[in-house]
């Protein structure tokens, strides 16, 4: 019996340090260090209300907005996940049409990202490709030029480099955020 009662203590006292005790540390350093990243990276409204994360997708479907990598799980953060279907699967190869179709831009081809979800299905990047592909499209929902849509894409563009992001990218809640607050106000809202 003493041999249970001890093995209980030990693990109790390997879950209190490993488990409450390493999170309560890692958070703390954490809050001290990056605070906006260990809250979720939120992009907030002047009046302080949240309107979503950088690190989040959020689906755009409005014609005034540059649209996000489709999502295999709606962009519900909450059940991140792909599709899992095979390449050879034609519900897959349906899905790339019926988006492609969405973009409306016939002959021209599209962007790989703008019909292909992501691994997570909530990636919040698009590349710089994917994104001025869209210029016309948005700049004619706003009713301005392309070249105004187009200095903003190329303004938020980030350039991280490296092995695993050689290619700029753009952040496509932030993006859209910023055409709101610099070009026409769209009449329909998201």
């Amino acid at each position: 019996m003493n041999d249970i009662i001890s093995g209980l203590r030990v693990t109790a006292a390997t879950m209190a340090v490993c488990v409450a005790g390493y999170t309560t540390v890692i958070l703390g350093f954490a809050q001290a260090v990056t605070p906006a990243t260990a809250n979720g990276s939120l992009i907030t409204q002047g009046d302080g209300s949240v309107i979503g994360s950088r690190l989040i997708a959020q689906g755009f479907t409005s014609p005034e907005y540059v649209w996000p990598r489709p999502s295999a799980v709606d962009y519900d953060a909450a059940g991140a996940g792909g599709s899992n279907l095979s390449p050879a699967n034609p519900e897959l190869a349906e899905r790339a049409l019926a988006l492609i179709a969405a973009h409306g831009r016939d002959g021209t081809p599209i962007p790989a990202d703008l019909v292909t979800a992501s691994g997570a299905g909530l990636d919040p990047h698009i590349s710089l490709e994917g994104a001025l592909f869209q210029v016309v499209r948005v700049a004619e929902a706003r009713g301005v030029e392309p070249a105004a849509v187009r200095a903003i894409i190329d303004r938020l563009a980030e350039r991280p480099g490296g092995v695993f992001t050689p290619a700029p990218i753009v952040n496509v809640l932030e993006l859209n955020l910023e055409l709101d607050a610099e070009l026409a106000s769209p009449a329909s809202t998201e």
